[in-house]
């Protein structure tokens, strides 16, 4: 059996890209989907009580680049510390996560960021 702590460790230095990568290579070889498996354990979780919780963490999703993809590659690039070609993948694959589980001003920060820079964001 695999030692669980190496796993994490490992993973834990992954890049968003990376990390995309392998969730995309895990679905396709396990045949399944991670959004399914979020949709299915959602309610079973939380019900009716998590509906009146106010949400706390959000992911922003750059949904589009607003024809300027340069300036939305800088302001990805300094809200991620991703490196140049990383960045640039991640702009041109939208909509793609740039962060994820934030708190609401981080997200309203980074939202006004790219925003302002000519890029359409959507928070989660």
């Amino acid at each position: 059996m695999a030692d669980i702590a190496k796993l994490v460790e490992e993973l834990s230095k992954l890049t968003v890209m990376e990390a995309a990568e392998l969730a995309k290579a895990l679905e396709e070889e396990w045949g399944v989907s991670a959004a399914a498996a979020v949709a299915v354990a959602g309610p079973a979780a939380g019900g009716e009580a998590a509906a009146a919780e106010e949400q706390t963490e959000f992911d922003v999703i750059l949904t589009g680049d607003g024809g300027k993809k340069i300036q939305v590659i800088k302001e990805v690039r300094a809200i991620t510390g991703l490196g140049l070609g990383e960045a640039k993948a991640l702009v041109e694959g939208a909509p793609k996560p740039i962060k994820e589980g934030v708190n609401k001003t981080e997200a309203d920060e980074i939202k006004g960021k790219i925003e302002a820079a000519g890029g359409t964001v959507e928070l989660k």
